[in-house]
């Protein structure tokens, strides 16, 4: 699908992204030697940097001293001398979009210049001296009154439009502090939320997926998001057929529904919709008659949750549930977006299995558990007794079809660095499929960050990077929306985003709040969360770590590398449970959100600390990346008993030294607003941004991440990738397997140390003059 035109910041197809880049380093490269003197040798103290006492920085001086003089002889000089303030905004294409006239300037590195700001004999220094003819003078002095009088009114025109352009309470990015974020933050309110999740759900789903994708996004350009648009796929879709799948019992004829209900019960029209949505989207159809004790040559599946498997607070036998067979996004066109001119293969399931979702009271009806077994103190798994057999029919009725996909995707320009991202996702309902409101809890939330920034950014503030607000379509049938985006966008979200901040499902539970956060974002998450973890009773020990996550952020994390965080409340023992709970999707009316958080203070909480996190990230200097907690992360992943990771160990300790020095190196005068030089910066940002890059791999097992710095679930310290290796180590040292997997995380990690000590290299040879 062609996307429309419009202007500014938005990702599209086939556009020179050279156009949204910043200006060149070269440009205005007088001007930028007229902003600095040279320090004197004579004027140097024993406190002066160790860069000023070399004979590398004399011999640089000494030349910048013989340009400038240069400089001076040639004519015209005193034309450029009167520009030079006005050139310095010109050098920026964009300009007069992104108002660099209100953008302080930055200080020089390393104290090796001394910014001439604010002095009055700047020009008299290098102004040649009058001539001695008199009648000279008088022509002299006339031009440049003329010059004066004109460059007067000049002024006075600039004044005006720049006072229209940045009003007077304005902030500029260097003066940004928290005490601005928590003025932004504090217009989020509970009632705002609660009357958006309501509006919301008063929606009903629509066979197109444009009802609620139409709603979002004019309700988003109302708040004064820019440039909202939608941005529409065709896909394969996998929808329920015209009714329920069932399950019959061979040979008593008894046939049920996935619930457990008898077919033929009348009372099950109340609960119809929610029958016709319990089915596993991408499985093969039609019946099929199996065995549950069949050795081989399996045909089809029963998807249930036993009941020991559930914490003790929850009660779902009796409940049917969703699955999707598919990876993400859309199954016929697989690794590439489905736009017009891409071929599309033809597949109507992802399996030759007949795949079908059942509840657990089915499934005791299926196997005749006796009630004796049931123990309220032990569980008793769900088992067929032995050396009996259960042969059933089970009929599968999905239908599969090409239906249109919405994402709404809306922009606030950065004004330092407009070709840097911050993406926050939510989802919203397909209308493909009964889900509940959960999705409306997401959309509420990140609604109402957009507001709070926008109040801000209609008084004249920016962010220094770009922030991308995105509304997700077909989350819930493999995320599919934000697959086919992140695969038509690739190469650009590859190169210019920074972080990821995912609001999807914010609200599951009210015992415990904790995040999830890649490693180079604990840190900033830990922070975050720890005053709210101080005030109340809703944390525990370790309420940040790096799990594999639900949700649109998936494809984010495992196919470009981008740093992600996330911010939920969650009952603690669901937490603790295995991590397939995930994968089972359960409507969730409105009515169980409100009774999670009835007052909304739960939602006011996860828009505020991400609101805090997408701040911090989109208008600091200095990326707030931390790179030792990667090096900590690999070290902790292989501790332990495991004979076979002895060389990845070895690795991982060099990973970091080399992280160690890195930082302590680059991020802590990087921070120092004294040698906080432009270049310098944008280096280490591009540096921290990528730094996750190295960890993702090829060859995982089906249900793991290829980004190794996720793990599977909390129970799991290890590296996925090696968890089932690791079993056979000693029996089998020569399988070829567990060798390809050994040597994926080893390159991984040795990938990394090579990247942080060639970015040492690089801050090295600038800081000599070399480069």
């Amino acid at each position: 699908m062609t996307q429309p035109d419009t202007a500014g910041l938005r990702l599209q197809r086939n556009n020179k992204m050279g156009e949204n880049e910043a200006s060149s380093p070269n440009t205005s490269l007088q001007g930028k030697k007229m902003a600095y003197q040279k320090v004197n040798a004579d004027q140097r103290t024993s406190g002066h940097s160790q860069y000023l006492d070399n004979d590398d920085l004399q011999t640089t001086a000494l030349d910048l001293e013989w340009d400038m003089e240069k400089e001076l002889e040639e004519p015209g000089f005193d034309q450029f001398q009167l520009d030079n303030a006005e050139n310095q905004n010109l050098g920026h294409s964009d300009a007069s979009d992104l108002h660099l006239d209100c953008i302080q300037p930055a200080t020089s590195p390393k104290g090796r210049f001394q910014r001439l700001q604010e002095e009055s004999d700047y020009i008299s220094h290098y102004t040649r001296s009058s001539p001695k003819n008199s009648r000279g003078s008088v022509c002299h002095f006339l031009k440049l009154l003329t010059i004066a009088t004109v460059l007067f009114i000049f002024g006075i025109l600039i004044g005006y439009y720049t006072h229209a352009s940045c009003p007077s309470d304005a902030i500029s990015s260097t003066t940004n502090e928290p005490q601005l974020y928590q003025e932004i933050l504090k217009t989020i309110q509970a009632e705002d939320i609660k009357k958006s999740f309501r509006n919301l759900v008063q929606l009903y789903p629509s066979e197109d997926d444009t009802d609620i994708s139409k709603r979002i996004k004019t309700h988003w350009t109302s708040l004064g998001l820019e440039d909202v648009q939608f941005v529409n796929y065709s896909v394969l879709l996998s929808l329920p057929g015209a009714s329920p799948s069932t399950v019959t019992l061979i040979p008593s004829g008894q046939c049920f529904l996935p619930s457990g209900q008898p077919c033929n019960q009348e009372d099950r029209k109340d609960n119809s919709q929610n029958m016709l949505y319990s089915y596993a989207a991408y499985s093969a159809k039609g019946t099929l008659q199996i065995s549950l004790l069949e050795k081989a040559g399996f045909g089809g599946v029963l998807l249930y949750i036993d009941p020991c498997d559930l914490p003790k607070t929850e009660n779902l036998n009796h409940d049917t549930f969703m699955v999707t067979l598919n990876p993400g996004g859309d199954p016929s066109t697989p690794g590439y977006p489905s736009i017009d001119g891409n071929f599309r293969q033809s597949r109507t399931n992802l399996t030759s299995l007949v795949v079908q979702p059942i509840s657990a009271s089915l499934v005791e009806k299926l196997i005749s558990l006796p009630a004796a077994t049931t123990n309220k103190n032990l569980c008793t798994p769900l088992e067929l007794p032995q050396k009996e057999k259960r042969i059933i029919r089970l009929q599968v009725q999905t239908v599969t079809k090409f239906k249109t996909v919405s994402n709404v995707v809306g922009y606030v320009k950065g004004l330092i660095s407009p070709d840097r991202y911050i993406i926050v996702g939510s989802h919203h309902d397909s209308g493909f499929t009964y889900i509940g409101q959960e999705w409306a809890s997401s959309t509420a939330v990140i609604t109402a960050l957009i507001r709070s920034v926008m109040l801000r950014v209609r008084r004249g503030w920016r962010p220094d990077r770009t922030i991308v607000f995105c509304s997700w379509g077909g989350t819930t049938l493999g995320n599919i929306g934000s697959y086919e985006w992140g695969e038509d966008f690739q190469k650009v979200l590859q190169k210019n985003v920074v972080a990821y901040i995912s609001l999807h499902s914010p609200v599951r539970g009210s015992s415990s709040l904790y995040s999830v956060a890649s490693p180079s974002l604990r840190q900033l998450a830990v922070e975050k969360i720890k005053f709210n973890c101080t005030r109340r009773a809703h944390c525990w020990e370790n309420n940040v770590s790096s799990v594999q996550i639900q949700g649109d952020a998936q494809y984010f994390i495992n196919n470009l590398g981008i740093p992600t965080v996330q911010f939920v409340y969650e009952d603690k023992k669901a937490l603790e449970g295995p991590s397939f709970l995930s994968e089972a999707i359960f409507p969730k009316p409105a009515t169980k959100i409100e009774e999670t958080d009835p007052f909304f203070n739960f939602h006011t909480t996860i828009a505020k600390l991400s609101g805090e996190v997408l701040l911090q990230i989109a208008s600091e200097p200095v990326l707030p990346f931390n790179a030792l907690d990667i090096a900590l992360e690999v070290q902790n992943r292989l501790k332990g008993d495991q004979p076979c990771t002895h060389q990845l160990l070895d690795m991982a300790s060099r990973l970091r030294e080399s992280a160690e020095l890195f930082q302590s190196n680059e991020m802590r005068p990087a921070n120092d607003p004294k040698e906080r030089a432009p270049t310098r910066v944008r280096m280490l940002n591009d540096i921290l941004q990528d730094m996750e890059k190295s960890f993702l791999v090829q060859r995982v097992p089906p249900g793991f991440y290829r980004n190794i710095l996720y793990r599977m679930d909390e129970k799991t310290p290890q590296f996925s990738v090696l968890l089932e290796i690791l079993e056979h180590c000693e029996s089998q040292p020569s399988n070829e397997t567990f060798q390809a997997t050994i040597s994926d995380v080893w390159s991984s990690i040795n990938s990394a140390q090579v990247y942080f000590k060639a970015g040492l290299h690089v801050f090295e040879s600038v800081l000599d003059g070399k480069n």
